[in-house]
This record gives C-alpha cells, structure tokens and sequence, in this order.
C-alpha cells in the first residue's frame, strides 16, 4: 500500500487519545498466564504484536475473553504444552520475554516468527538462559528456538545491554528458581518489568540498575492500560513541526524509563505540559499538551538516555532537521536489530526528502535546519517506526510524498491515521 501524504491543513489542533501501551499489553498478557485466576485487562493494545503474545498464552492453555479492547485471561498458572508451534508474528518482545518464561517447563516448545523476526538476534536471551540450564537450540541464534525440559537455577547476569526485554527474559525465568536471580544492566532500562511483577506480589526488588527476583506466586491483575507514549511521540512531533498546533493527548503513559521523548524536546527547547499525573497500577499517567515551536535546538544524545528513546530515535530525527545547529545521535547500535537498520533507513530516507543528514556506526548527524522537499517516493522497509515518521515529516515535506508499504503501521498502531485526521 502507498500512502501519498501532502500539506493540505492549516494546523493540527485538538484532542485526542492514543491507543494502549504495546509494552504493558504485552506484559500484562504474558504475566497474567502466570497467575492463578482470572486477570482483567481493560484497554488492552489492538496492535498486531501484542495480540501475538495473547495468541501465544491462549495455546499455552490460557481462557481469552475478548470484549472490543478489553480483555480477561483466565489461568491456573499452570502452562498447558502446546499442541503447535507457537507462532509470535513479528514481535520481538513475545518472542524474548516468552524465552524467559518456557526455558523452565516440563514441556518441549517451539518460538517461530515472521520473516523479519526471524532474522533479528535471540543470542542476547539463548545466553543468560543457557547459564541457568535452559536447553535451547536454535538457528544459529535465531529463530525458531526449540526449548526442551529443564530445571533452572539462579544466575547473576551481568548485561553488556540495557535491554527491557533481556532483562524481563532473565526475571521471568528467575520466577521459577529457588534462589535470588540478579540482573545487572549498565544503565536503566523501561522497567515496566519490575512495576508489574511487584503489583502481582513477586519478591522483587530494585536498586538503581540491580533488579533481584526470587520464587514466586503471581496474583492476577486488575488493569487500565494507559496510552503509549512510543506511538504518542508522532503527535509530539507533529505538534511541535507544524505551524500554529496545539495537540492535548489524555491518558497517556508517563512512566520515568518511557519519557525521554519528552526530556530530548525540552532540550530542544520546547515546553510540554503535563496535565492531571496520576498513578494506575504502579504506573504515572497524565495527559500533555503540546504546542509548535519555531526555534528548536540540536542536541546530542548519548549514553544513559538512549534505552529510553530506543523507540523514538526515528521521529527525534525528523524533529532534528527542524531544529538549528547539528544534533548527534551516539550509541544506538541496537536500533541496527530492529526491525530495519534503522541507523541506515532513517538516513537514507530523509536524505531523499532534503535533509542534511549522515550514518555512523553507532548513530547519526543531523544537520538543521533544512527545509523537506518531498515529491518524491520513500520506503517504509516494512518497519511501522520508519513508515509513521516518514508521514510526519510529509507533514512539513514542501511537496507532497508517497509511502511505500504503509500497511506496516497496523504493526503497532492500526488507528494512526483515523487519529491523525481529527486533527487536521
């Protein structure tokens, strides 16, 4: 599907609400296969990879009820083996926190993916696993991954990553060890992980980036899952890009390890209010408004914030050619294994729109301010972050641009454009 976006509004105004948080609906879903009874999950994502991940629970012997975006997940805590493959799509995050989750059962499963997650890298969760006893095998560190029977035992892991998902993968097998499982990261990852298994009981505990978790039972969840913040930053974005907006968005998530979307712009010298914070379930959520601004700042970005902006680094650099002076982006190497590299299809792509911008190893160097052309097509490369960037730089594009293979937005966030055309 091409998807032709073009300059035809004056400004982009109102109020609106993102969908769920992808990162929570996967949690919840997962972690509420390990409770015993029945978890309600209101506003549960209708993204293709969170609904991967309740798929996954369901043929692990999980009762689904769905109600439109509501969602209860009935289970004994006791995983069922499966009568198939258990098939994740093209989410990452099932496929890694389910590792940590089958590594130590008394059954043999299989973790299969699309073509595209099948050929991003599972070593960083086949290690720590390993080192516990998980028997896994796999292609060459890559998807399928087999797992076999095993007993676990407690590690310490000390990560060379920060990394949500390995980190989540090692707690959630520590669940079934006898001793303390600790985790070590060099600087904090979303900890969406570690809120959810505490409100669930576990024996969890944190210490800067030290997360410890030993046995325990889980409680079922009774849930409101707030707005994504990662899907969020497009209006951010936008708001800020197009003359004369001004964007509020209720009910958004506002989780301390998720915000850095929110501390980059306010480098940039904007102001985002934050409106009616409050706590849900053990995390922050509010609402936030946003207006354009005309005199935005390069930064550089590096180091502790980069895990909390992993999601958000393509529209940062949208942002970034909007903004006056050179904005450098260092050690994000990881974005190389989503799914794109998306260190070289951000370049390339905003490269044929007019902006002055380069790839290094670890990142990339936006020069700004420069003005977008557009008349011109682009290529989403499958990947949905790439393709709903692109669309908000079409926003400030002189000319009109056409997207090639849209569609890969209902990844993550199927009502992107019905959201977007309330604002025009």
């Amino acid at each position: 599907m091409i998807k032709v976006v073009k300059q035809n509004f004056k400004k982009l105004s109102g109020e609106i609400v993102i969908p769920s948080d992808k990162s929570l609906s996967h949690r919840a879903a997962i972690f509420g296969a390990l409770a015993c009874g029945k978890s309600i999950i209101k506003n549960f994502s209708k993204g293709q990879d969170p609904q991967s991940s309740l798929k996954v629970v369901q043929a692990l012997g999980c009762e689904v009820i769905r109600n439109d975006n509501n969602v209860e997940l009935i289970s004994n805590g006791i995983l069922k083996n499966p009568q198939a493959e258990l098939y994740c799509g093209n989410s990452g995050t099932t496929m890694r926190l389910m590792s940590g989750i089958l590594a130590g059962q008394n059954f043999s499963a299989v973790l299969t993916g699309d073509e595209s997650l099948s050929k991003r890298p599972m070593k960083r969760v086949i290690t720590p696993l390993s080192l516990m006893g998980a028997k896994i095998t796999s292609n060459n560190c890559k998807a399928p991954l087999k797992f076999e029977p095993s007993t676990l035992h407690s590690i310490t892991y000390n990560s060379e990553i920060a990394s949500a998902q390995v980190k989540s993968c090692v707690l959630l097998a520590g669940l079934k060890c006898d001793d303390i499982t600790t985790f070590v990261e060099p600087c904090l990852s979303r900890n969406h992980t570690e809120i959810m298994l505490k409100n669930m009981g576990a024996k969890i505990t944190t210490n800067n980036t030290t997360t410890t978790v030993s046995k325990s039972d889980l409680a079922p969840i009774n849930t409101t899952i707030p707005g994504d913040i990662s899907s969020g930053a497009y209006f951010i974005a936008a708001g800020l890009l197009v003359p004369n907006s001004e964007i509020t968005i209720k009910n958004i998530g506002l989780n301390s390890t998720r915000t850095g979307i929110i501390d980059v712009v306010s480098r940039m010298g904007t102001t985002i209010e934050i409106l009616d914070k409050r706590n849900v379930f053990g995390e922050m959520v509010g609402d936030i408004r946003i207006k354009y601004c005309d005199n935005l700042k390069s930064v550089t970005l590096e180091g502790e914030i980069i895990p909390n902006i992993i999601d958000e680094i393509p529209i940062i650099a949208v942002i970034a050619t909007q903004a006056n002076g050179t904005t450098v982006i260092k050690d994000a190497q990881d974005l190389r294994n989503k799914e794109s590299d998306r260190i070289k299809t951000v370049v390339t792509e905003l490269k044929k729109l007019g902006a002055n911008i380069e790839e290094t190893p670890d990142g990339m160097i936006i020069h700004g301010k420069t003005q977008l052309i557009g008349d011109i097509k682009v290529n989403s490369y499958c990947d949905h972050r790439i393709a709903m960037s692109l669309f908000v730089a079409g926003l400030v594009s002189q000319k009109e641009i056409a997207i090639q293979d849209f569609e890969w937005v209902n990844i993550s966030f199927p009502e992107f454009e019905e959201i977007f055309s309330q604002l025009f």
